[in-house]
């Protein structure tokens, strides 16, 4: 462990010298979840919430098989298992829990990475009567899809920390082939919520960005706006804040061709209408989805997966609402091959940001949830 940690400082410091606006902060990494022979991933996907110094997130576990440096290392033809973790001390230790055994965050369809789990029935899915408090105290939402391309969409909601799950509701198509969701939203007041989605394309391949919201407690969903145009190939996997009453801001997954890119689209007016503010990270290697944050100091922090060489984590800091960002900040460079990333971070009372994500030392060993903890008061 202390081998890979001094391999991890020198090559942030290789990265520091050969591009000097790149930033270096003290860290401290910790294990949130790692089995041997199994593969943890995508805690993008999921959602992760806080309450304090008491955080919760979600993620997928499968089985470990390493199909090449191209792939995905999940055995396809064992289950795959959606986990929660929780930490009751900041982010430095993590215990799992299993929805699954009150029938809950069942993985379900097309785009299961394993086949279904055996002996475990997934809950009816029914329309949301509605009366949702979005502003309970202990309340956390998330949002699950069955395909990346052309399936329905679903929501559960707690408003115990996550211990227990009211669901799966249907969430509406939009009048879309698909919706393909994952979790993003924000919270309005006690009835209205705003969600972040991706919906299939025209040609009904994965996707567009679009914004939707509910004013009664989620028994109905409306249509705000589309956050983007529709893309060559994909545009997808929306992370937003609220910058003012109106003002939003959303960090979006791009790629085209061999190119893989985040940009942040800004809408001036609720959702409704969406313009490119700024590329803040022009190049994630082969793509990786980014997680964005309101400090409390009102900045905005960036967090996401480099997929190429130097393997890892970075972020990046904006002082005037994402219209220009920092130098990139190293999180850690010492990733084991391009199967990582997919963050979510949040910001402890002391200032501290916690940022969760999958991780790999070596590209065939095991695939592992690992969070960072650091300190933004001492980066730009």
């Amino acid at each position: 462990m202390r081998l890979q940690w001094l391999i991890g400082i020198l090559m942030g410091l290789l990265i520091l010298i050969a591009a000097p606006s790149l930033q270096a902060v003290d860290v401290q990494h910790v294990i949130v979840y790692r089995e041997p022979g199994r593969f943890g991933g995508w805690p993008a996907n999921h959602g992760m919430w806080s309450w304090g110094n008491e955080m919760l997130v979600g993620f997928s576990a499968g089985y470990f098989k390493d199909h090449g440096p191209n792939l995905h290392a999940i055995d396809h033809d064992l289950p795959e298992e959606h986990l929660l973790a929780r930490s009751l001390d900041g982010g430095l230790t993590w215990n799992v829990e299993n929805p699954a055994a009150q029938g809950a965050l069942i993985p379900r369809g097309p785009s299961l990475h394993g086949t279904e789990l055996p002996r475990v029935v997934d809950r009816p899915w029914t329309d949301c009567p509605g009366g949702i408090d979005f502003t309970h105290p202990d309340f956390a939402m998330t949002l699950r899809m069955t395909d990346t391309n052309a399936g329905p969409s679903r929501f559960y909601y707690s408003t115990d920390r996550g211990h227990h799950w009211r669901g799966p509701f249907n969430l509406p198509q939009f009048g879309q082939k698909g919706i393909a969701a994952r979790t993003d939203y924000l919270i309005n007041g006690p009835h209205d919520c705003m969600l972040f989605l991706t919906a299939a394309k025209a040609n009904g391949r994965e996707g567009r960005p679009l914004c939707a919201r509910t004013t009664d407690g989620g028994k109905t969903w409306d249509f705000v706006g589309w956050i983007a145009p529709e893309p060559r190939d994909y545009a997808v996997m929306p992370s937003s804040v609220r910058l003012s009453e109106t003002g939003l801001l959303s960090a979006i997954r791009y790629r085209e061709g061999s190119r893989s890119w985040i940009d942040a689209y800004f809408s001036p007016d609720d959702g409704q209408t969406w313009s490119l503010r700024t590329t803040p990270v022009p190049d994630t290697g082969e793509g990786n989805p980014a997680a964005m944050l309101k400090l409390a100091d009102g900045r905005i922090c960036l967090t996401y997966g480099v997929r190429a060489k130097p393997f890892g984590m970075r972020a990046k800091l904006s002082r005037n609402e994402g219209r220009t960002w920092g130098g990139e900040i190293i999180l850690r460079a010492d990733g084991g091959g391009r199967d990582l990333g997919y963050p979510r971070s949040v910001q402890r009372p002391d200032g501290k940001i916690v940022t969760v994500y999958y991780f790999n030392d070596d590209p065939k060993q095991t695939r592992y949830i690992a969070a960072t903890i650091w300190d933004p008061a001492a980066a730009d």
